[in-house]
């Protein structure tokens, strides 16, 4: 209660004592709609974490060591999760189902377990960001402009390719389709948004290391997706501001938070599978899909 007493009687000074969380808003509903697009092309792919991953750690080596202006470093990030998930994604978008699912879980764990504990990224020690910053302007700008190009593209014919793949891939490749390079850009695309979000928030923290990359952080993007709904781009927004800011409302919902996000996913693939915000695609029917 405390949380919107503040945030209406002092916005200043809510602003000032929530400015991180705030900035973490918005990281977390670029992560989670990196994972919208892979979902919205029929693919329950989470290694969007893994390239989080990849996009904090390049950003921040070429910034602080490599001396890049920073806005060059995070689109540098960016670009090599992008570059990363090619070689990933032609053997792994092979499969379907619940073994692409443990397939890309798989890169995510090999990203944090031997990827970034070489020399180079700290050794598992992880990196300082000495000129970090909590400024809301690059997060909340990129959300509004992703946001809305997200939301054009469901109108083009690649939107519409893709929700042809999700529907029923062997109806679309029977269309002509080309099924195998949908899905990789789907992929490509997804992973450069994630890696552009950890980018991103590599530079509003003043350290990062391997703990911001779990594979409880994995589970809870799902989460965030499941919950606002996957069939209109508002609803990974929707989904992710409100369990981020969830354990800041209810504070005993810190000690609790995995257990709170698992109850919160059965939940909803039970009662709810369309989500808070609703529309034609929900958890379930992907799920379905890839015989989950």
């Amino acid at each position: 209660m405390q949380f919107f007493i503040q945030l209406f009687s002092d916005p200043l000074g809510f602003y000032r004592a929530h400015q991180l969380l705030l900035a973490q808003l918005g990281i977390n509903a670029l992560l989670t709609l990196s994972m919208y697009i892979t979902l919205r092309a029929g693919m329950l792919t989470l290694a969007n974490v893994g390239f989080m991953a990849v996009g904090a750690y390049v950003s921040v080596l070429l910034h602080v060591n490599g001396h890049l202006p920073l806005p060059v470093a995070v689109l540098a990030g960016a670009l090599a999760a992008g570059l990363l998930a090619i070689p990933i994604g032609i053997p792994v978008l092979r499969l379907s189902g619940i073994f692409l699912a443990i397939a890309t879980i798989g890169f995510g764990q090999v990203v944090v377990g031997a990827i970034l504990n070489i020399p180079i990224t700290g050794e598992g020690r992880g990196l300082t960001v000495p000129d970090a910053s909590s400024s809301l302007l690059p997060a909340y700008l990129s959300l509004v402009v992703i946001a809305y190009v997200l939301w054009r593209l469901a109108r083009t014919r690649l939107g519409m390719a893709w929700d042809a793949v999700r529907e029923d891939s062997l109806a679309a490749e029977a269309q002509g389709i080309d099924v195998a390079r949908y899905r990789m850009l789907a992929f490509v695309l997804g992973a450069v948004l994630a890696g552009y979000a950890g980018a991103l928030e590599a530079h509003i923290n003043f350290f990062i290391d391997t703990s911001l990359y779990s594979f409880q952080r994995v589970v809870g993007v799902l989460v965030f997706a499941t919950l606002g709904g996957i069939g209109r781009v508002a609803g990974p927004v929707v989904g992710s501001t409100v369990l981020t800011a969830l354990p800041e409302v209810i504070r005993f919902a810190q000690s609790y938070r995995d257990a709170l996000y698992g109850v919160i996913l059965i939940a909803l693939v039970i009662f709810r599978p369309q989500g808070l915000l609703g529309g034609r695609v929900g958890i379930r029917r992907v799920g379905r899909r890839v015989k989950l």
